[in-house]
């Protein structure tokens, strides 16, 4: 259950390239993603986010304690951001009842504070979406 909860985060955890028209001409952007504590020297920060976020799910997953055989396979998607300020903010949560979505909730907001993201230099807010198979 966690390689497959470790699995899936660490698919939608993802950096994104934005293109913009500057009067005709094409001028590339590239969006930089959050900086997770530790990373600031690997040599791919994305790839380094990627794998302490999953590496985070995993080890503080937890089943909630009213957890029955009814709750086996549900899904609960949780959307946040890491904010300009680099904190986490939870945008949506969908799926599953109520105390896997607690759950769900507990363990992203558990994330440290971090780098903020940024596009041209600036701060930026940057959106993920994480899934979690309980």
């Amino acid at each position: 259950m966690k390689k497959i909860v470790l699995l899936l985060s660490f698919i939608c955890a993802v950096g994104v390239t934005q293109a913009q028209e500057v009067k005709g001409n094409s001028v590339s952007s590239k969006e930089v993603p959050p900086v997770w504590p530790g990373c600031e020297e690997s040599a791919s920060t994305s790839n380094c986010f990627n794998q302490m976020l999953a590496k985070h799910i995993q080890q503080n997953f937890k089943f909630p304690k009213d957890y029955t055989s009814e709750d086996k396979g549900s899904k609960v998607l949780v959307s946040f951001v890491v904010n300009k300020e680099g904190n986490i903010e939870i945008t949506q949560v969908k799926g599953g009842r109520a105390s896997l979505q607690e759950e769900a909730k507990r363990n992203i907001m558990a994330i440290p504070k971090m780098k903020p993201g940024s596009l041209n230099g600036k701060p930026r807010a940057i959106k993920y979406t994480v899934p979690f198979n309980f």
